[in-house]
């Protein structure tokens, strides 16, 4: 199944907020608090609420169901909370990185930065959105005008927010990751718990 292209307000009317797919400013004022109260009163079955956890971090973070099971199957290797890991590796993506410092207005606009050899990790060209940061990775921009002004525009409007903890970005729009991020700081409204099974289900359609 191939990323997510279509409307993007239709997502966040079933789902509820996704911080990542668009401006706050532009859907702040979208919904209908009485149409919300009568669509989540409904009960859901196990598996329609699983689904809709994992079609949360499918669009939050703009991922293919591959590349979300491929994920799932690094976390599940790994030493830890499967769900932890998982969110972990996700939120580590440059993308999303440069969506957290600001350095962007959405994750999708993150990666249209990075696909168009804007951004530079310790003072290489990345092309890559899915590339995973490490700790003491330092982000910067090409030094170009171009550049620059993008970056700019998008931290000027996002000047309010605040950073997690694991981000620092400086005067001159570097961008520094100091840790791997703290699941307190994770910014998705999201039972990570609940996508396992679902996941491995998918994998099992997606090999046949």
């Amino acid at each position: 199944m191939s990323r997510y292209r279509g409307p993007r307000f239709k997502k966040i009317r079933r789902l509820r907020t996704l911080p990542g797919l668009i401006q706050k400013k532009k859907y702040q004022f979208q919904f209908d608090p009485k149409k919300e109260s009568i669509t989540f009163s409904k009960k859901k079955k196990q598996y329609g609420t699983r689904l809709e956890e994992k079609q949360k971090l499918r669009f939050h973070y703009g991922l293919t169901e591959r590349q979300l099971v491929r994920y799932m199957h690094i976390a599940g290797k790994s030493k830890g909370s499967t769900g932890q890991v998982l969110l972990q590796l996700l939120e580590m993506r440059l993308d999303n990185i440069l969506f957290r410092l600001g350095m962007a207005p959405t994750i999708p606009g993150a990666r249209q930065l990075v696909n168009h050899r804007h951004i530079l990790v310790n003072g290489h060209i990345v092309d890559i959105p899915s590339y995973r940061c490490k700790p003491r990775d330092i982000i910067t921009t090409k030094d170009n005008e171009t550049s620059f002004d993008l970056i700019q525009k998008s931290i000027k409007s996002s000047k309010k927010n605040t950073l997690p903890k694991h981000l620092t970005i400086s005067k001159n729009n570097e961008g520094r990751v100091h840790q791997i991020i703290d699941r307190k700081e994770i910014g998705l409204r999201i039972n990570e718990f609940l996508v396992g099974r679902i996941l491995f289900s998918s994998d099992l359609n997606l090999s046949k």
